[in-house]
């Protein structure tokens, strides 16, 4: 596991039936092993801030600025723990730099959903 347990370096297909994570384009058995690959570069640097990868997301995202919110789901109180704690997690502009670095937006395999999914998200926008 990475992150304590809010990243699991297993396959969604090897999680159950009821997975979601089955039916995104990420987690594919072609793209997962790639995208867990970017997780890892994360884990590294998260690793050097005593930060798990969660908590370096999280830190991230909170520095993208003021009107841009982290949503954070968690089942138990130790999830909710573990991501409140990125509160305590400072970036620098190297941090960021090197995340960047790390995990460039294009480096990501696979779309976040089934075309079908999007088509339906995008209905509201179709002509």
């Amino acid at each position: 596991m990475l992150s304590r347990g809010l990243i699991s370096d297993s396959a969604p297909a090897s999680q159950g039936a009821g997975e979601i994570r089955t039916r995104m384009p990420r987690f594919s058995a072609e793209n997962f092993p790639r995208n867990m690959a970017l997780v890892r570069a994360l884990g590294a640097i998260a690793r050097e801030k005593n930060a798990s990868t969660a908590q370096l997301a999280f830190a991230w995202i909170r520095s993208r600025g003021e009107d841009v919110v982290p949503l954070i789901g968690a089942r138990r109180r130790d999830q909710l723990k573990e991501a409140l704690g990125s509160l305590d997690v400072s970036l620098t502009a190297a941090d960021l730099a090197r995340i960047a670095q790390a995990v460039p937006a294009e480096a990501v395999a696979g779309t976040r959903y089934l075309p079908a999914v999007l088509a339906h998200l995008d209905s509201e926008h179709a002509g």
